[in-house]
This record gives structure tokens, sequence and C-alpha cells, in this order.
């Protein structure tokens, strides 16, 4: 009986040292039951994601210090990102078809371990097409906010709204873009790290429809065009962030 303790802490240390083991090798697993998840809504998960997560994670040393860009495909098919914003160190941690639950799940790893300059965050297009409610969203986007704020409150954040869609694949309520689009800018208001950058007046039409020059022909993605435009939207908000003491 006398052995049962040291049994016991064998078999604690053991797991200890295989989770850590698990956690230097790689990106933590995706949960495979929605209630592990963090934040509330719906869950996502695609194949390539957990390919890339893998490719974040072997540059994750060389990318420490980068501007970060987090959210889903509006910010991940921004393939000449890191070109295009130098002399800005930046590391583009979106992915394509991401919800708000799941860069909350990943924010950590793919985010805030990177010890990032400032963050951009664009998200929340995906929910919108899942029709999740609009203040789950909210609330996830939050956490994220409150997450950051917990490592470095002096932190800079830029939160976009987003830009107007019209894709009959992927159908949104408009009403609940609107709606989504006046909490992200609420939200922005509580701290005082954050700043907004307001895209959707940047790439909508007069009656908020998407400017056909600055989407892809599935009137959801950003085209090259686009690109520069938000290239030029999120430069001047940039630099108009106080500077940061090295």
């Amino acid at each position: 009986m006398r052995q049962l303790p040291r049994l016991i802490i064998a078999c604690l240390c053991a797991i200890y040292l295989s989770g850590t083991a698990v956690a230097e090798t790689g990106p933590s697993p995706y949960p495979s039951a929605a209630s592990d998840w963090p934040g509330e809504g719906v869950v996502r998960v695609f194949g390539w994601m957990k390919d890339n997560r893998e490719s974040f994670w072997r540059q994750r040393e060389k990318q420490q210090g980068a501007l970060v860009l987090a959210g889903d495909s509006l910010l991940g098919n921004w393939r000449t990102s890191q070109r295009d914003l130098e002399p800005r160190r930046t590391a583009n941690r979106a992915i394509g078809g991401d919800v708000s639950r799941g860069l909350l799940f990943r924010f950590k790893e793919d985010v805030l371990d990177l010890h990032p300059s400032g963050i951009v965050l664009l998200i929340g297009g995906n929910d919108l097409s899942a029709l999740q409610p609009t203040d789950q969203t909210v609330r996830n986007i939050g956490r994220m906010l409150d997450a950051i704020q917990a490592q470095d409150a002096s932190l800079p954040v830029i939160l976009c709204t987003l830009p107007p869609r019209d894709n009959p694949k992927a159908p949104i309520k408009n009403a609940e873009l609107i709606k989504l689009n006046a909490s992200i800018k609420q939200l922005a208001g509580k701290y005082e790290n954050v700043e907004l950058l307001d895209l959707f007046p940047h790439f909508a039409t007069a009656d908020g429809k998407p400017k056909p020059e600055l989407f892809t022909a599935d009137r959801l993605h950003i085209s090259a065009a686009g690109y520069k435009v938000l290239h030029d939207a999120l430069n001047e908000t940039l630099d108009s962030l106080p500077k940061r003491p090295s």
C-alpha cells in the first residue's frame, strides 16, 4: 500500500511530460467534441486547417515580434501581405473557413505566443453564413481581446468590421452583418489599446452591396484590387498608432 502514492506520482509525471512533448513538437489538435472548444457557437474543421497550423508552428520562432494578421480567408488569401506591408514584419495567421470560435481556440498558439508587435483582427463572416447568433460571435471576439489584455494591455490591436458579401452559396442576412459590424464598433470602444478599422464603407457601394472590382467573381473573397484598398486603409491606421518603445 505504501507504494501507491509513488505509483500515482510516477503516472502523473509521465502524463505531464507526455503533454509537454506534444506541445513542443506541434500545435494542439482540434478537439473532437464541440463541448471541449472554448467560446460558443458553430465549430468548423477542414483538412487544410491542420496543414496551415503545422506550417504556422514551423515558423513560430522566426516570426516572433511580428505584426500578426488573424482571421479567416479575407486575410488568409492576402498572399502578398508580408511583402505589401514592408518594412513591417508580418505573420499571416488567418485560415480560410475559420469561424470566431475556431480562431479563439488557436489564438494563444497561433497569435499570442508570437509576442506580436500588433494584431489585426478580422473575423465573423463564416459565423454569419453559418447563421450563428451575432451575440455569440461578439462574445468570442471579446474573449480574444480579453486574452490580449491579459498578456499585454498596451499591445496595439486593429479590430476590423466586415466588408459586404453577396454569395448565393454562402448567403447571409444583411441585417445580421449590419448588427455584427455595429457590435464590433462598440466592442472596439471598450479597450484603450484597440483601434477600429471600418472596412465596410471601403468595400461597399452606396446601397451596401460589394463593389464588383474589389471582389472576386464569387462576390465574397477580396480581389487583387481589393487588397490594395485593404493595404492602404490598414497602413493609414497603423501609421496613426502611437509608437511603442523598442
